[in-house]
């Protein structure tokens, strides 16, 4: 019935914001925000009428959750970088109706997933930053899927990826499209030389770590980079433990998957990260 129309890995840094203002760091994030508003035209084109984003701001310490409320409005600042992210408009339609068919499928499938459509929880800015440049017009509706996963082996979050594609291909009368919204390596400048570190990479270790994988995806290694991915998150710091990255792989056949990444915002370093915009051909 459904169909998973477009898979991608993004970015979702909140420099991106700071991008848009007057000031030093105005359009420093001009690439990411454009690799965005492509992803958003392709999803336009494939017919997506909602997109699932595995979110590796939202932190949760029990089970996986679906937040696939009617509708999210407010008013955003990050607690994270109320500098970068303040006072950040936003409003987005829902769909109840995929959440729950997402989070069904991923519980039949042996991860037990919960769905919160009646709920007052916000958006998380893994979510909010890239549907700012996606999804400006409300073109499409919205779920988001926990993927700051504390407690979690990365391996339930493959299945749930498998078990979430199969349901919308079972279940569900639209196309969706996946994202996977965090980084590669993640570790964070040092407090004190933050603005150092604006556009560069923690470490040679972790931009030269960073690189090799994104060569991997280019190439379709995706059995040498399913094997190594538990030590990558652990030893690069990925954000989310990239659950994220685990969930979009288990979506599209972990390491049976034959796909290359196209990659349409090249690796970028911020404020100690490495970042990218990549889209895994479904």
């Amino acid at each position: 019935m459904g169909k998973l129309a477009l898979a991608a890995k993004i970015t979702h840094v909140p420099s991106m914001y700071l991008s848009e203002m007057d000031g030093p760091h105005k359009d420093c994030r001009k690439s990411a925000i454009d690799g965005h508003v492509e992803i958003g035209r392709r999803c336009r084109a494939l017919g997506v009428d909602t997109i699932v984003v595995f979110d590796t701001h939202w932190l949760v310490n029990s089970g996986y959750h679906v937040n696939c409320a009617p509708h999210f409005e407010g008013v955003y600042t990050s607690n994270e970088l109320p500098h970068f992210i303040r006072n950040m408009p936003y409003a987005y339609p829902g769909n109840p109706e995929l959440g729950k068919i997402l989070a069904e499928g991923a519980t039949a499938g042996g991860v037990f997933t919960r769905a919160h459509d009646a709920t007052t929880l916000a958006l998380e800015y893994g979510t909010l930053v890239p549907m700012r440049y996606m999804n400006a017009d409300q073109h499409f509706k919205v779920v988001s899927v926990s993927a700051l996963c504390t407690v979690h082996n990365l391996a339930d979050s493959a299945k749930l990826g498998a078990a979430m594609r199969k349901a919308v291909e079972e279940n569900y009368d639209g196309s969706v499209a996946f994202l996977a919204s965090g980084s590669l390596s993640h570790r964070f400048a040092q407090n004190g030389v933050a603005e150092e570190f604006m556009h560069k990479m923690w470490s040679p270790f972790l931009e030269a770590t960073d690189h090799e994988v994104v060569g991997m995806w280019e190439r379709g290694e995706w059995a040498t980079f399913c094997g190594m991915l538990p030590e990558y998150a652990d030893k690069c710091h990925g954000e989310g433990s990239m659950h994220d990255t685990a969930m979009l792989l288990g979506a599209l056949g972990w390491d049976a998957y034959k796909g290359k990444v196209e990659v349409v915002t090249p690796f970028f370093p911020s404020s100690g990260t490495g970042q990218i915009n990549a889209i895994f051909p479904v």
